[in-house]
């Protein structure tokens, strides 16, 4: 069912309203991700490595409510629902309880690098489709790619 009825063509909107969804999903479990590394971090360089795991979760969280309403506005009901987030993602596992600074920082190359990849693939799908939407995951993979260079020079 509709709501909003969105401008674009049935089957752009359909690569569009995918694109969204999958950027939404990865977006929301990054900003989970993070915190719980942020949470359980430990070791020489904790307070930077901590204060930096925050810096990651608020530009996540930013970026999925931009996301959610681009997909909104187009007509497109988004689902960020946890079962969702956990049958989706992009990310891999990541490990459980105490977690090193170096591992830490390990983990985060890692997460970013997952988006990233799905992100610059949402950037190639959306160009022709809806420019609007590729612009907004321009944006989004330029602010991920800045924090995964310095989660890499943390640990070089």
């Amino acid at each position: 069912m509709y709501v909003v009825k969105s401008p674009l063509s049935d089957a752009d909107l359909k690569t569009v309203s995918e694109a969204l969804q999958g950027a939404l999903v990865d977006l929301v479990d990054l900003s989970l991700v993070a915190k719980q590394i942020h949470w359980n971090v430990v070791g020489p360089r904790f307070r930077s490595v901590h204060l930096q795991l925050d810096e990651v979760v608020d530009t996540a969280r930013q970026h999925s409510d931009t996301v959610a309403e681009r997909a909104s506005t187009l007509g497109v009901s988004p689902d960020g629902r946890a079962a969702t987030v956990s049958q989706s993602s992009g990310i891999g596992k990541i490990p459980e309880g105490w977690v090193k600074d170096v591992d830490a920082v390990g983990t985060l190359v890692d997460a970013l690098g997952a988006v990233i990849t799905r992100m610059r693939e949402r950037v190639d799908a959306t160009g022709e489709a809806d420019p609007v939407s590729q612009d907004i995951f321009i944006q989004i993979s330029a602010e991920l790619e800045k924090h995964h260079w310095m989660f890499q020079a943390e640990n070089s």
